[in-house]
């Protein structure tokens, strides 16, 4: 039996992108700063053309434009890799991927990757905190964890943990209470 008409394909690719909250949330605190400098300052002579209203005028455009126009920055799921876009470009295969796990670093939650080679990847989207919640935020870090489990391959295992200090036994020759040599 085929598939019924109606049912719908997994897609080529996700994108995941800031919310538009992120997006304006770093504007607000020049913007009220800008209004507390004006209004503190009534009599100098450095007084933008068109006064209060151009100045509230402008950080309005400012904050609705970041609202409405797509952000750049974000993570795209592809079947191959996860596509991380900052201002820069970073393509990491789903089969280097050790691990993901949600970090909590003062009161904001990241997605974290653990990549074969020992290298720890903190993904700028999705994000969320206390002036920049996200409410799909589980949800997000649900996907891109299917995603993962989905594509990472049939032959995929997980790498042999690299030794370090704290997972280590000494060697037996060597007194453990003794600095090295």
């Amino acid at each position: 039996m085929g598939s019924s008409p109606g049912a719908a394909s997994p897609p080529d690719e996700i994108r995941i992108r800031t919310t538009a909250w992120q997006r304006t949330t770093p504007f607000l605190p020049m913007a009220v700063l800008t209004a507390v400098l004006f209004l503190l300052t009534p009599g100098t002579e450095f007084r933008p053309p068109g006064g209060l209203p151009a100045v509230a005028a402008f950080w309005i455009v400012l904050l609705v434009l970041g609202a409405l126009l797509p952000s750049r920055l974000g993570i795209t799921l592809t079947p191959s890799a996860i596509v991380i876009h900052t201002f820069l470009r970073r393509t990491i295969p789903w089969s280097d991927i050790q691990g993901m796990k949600i970090e909590t670093v003062l009161g904001s939650r990241t997605v974290v990757l653990y990549e074969t080679n020992g290298r720890r990847t903190e993904l700028g989207v999705p994000t969320t905190g206390f002036l920049v919640r996200d409410r799909r935020f589980k949800e997000k870090f649900r996907t891109i964890e299917t995603w993962w489990t989905t594509h990472r391959g049939p032959d995929w295992t997980p790498a042999p943990q690299s030794p370090a200090w704290w997972n280590t036994q000494p060697p037996a020759e060597q007194d453990p209470l003794t600095p090295p040599k």
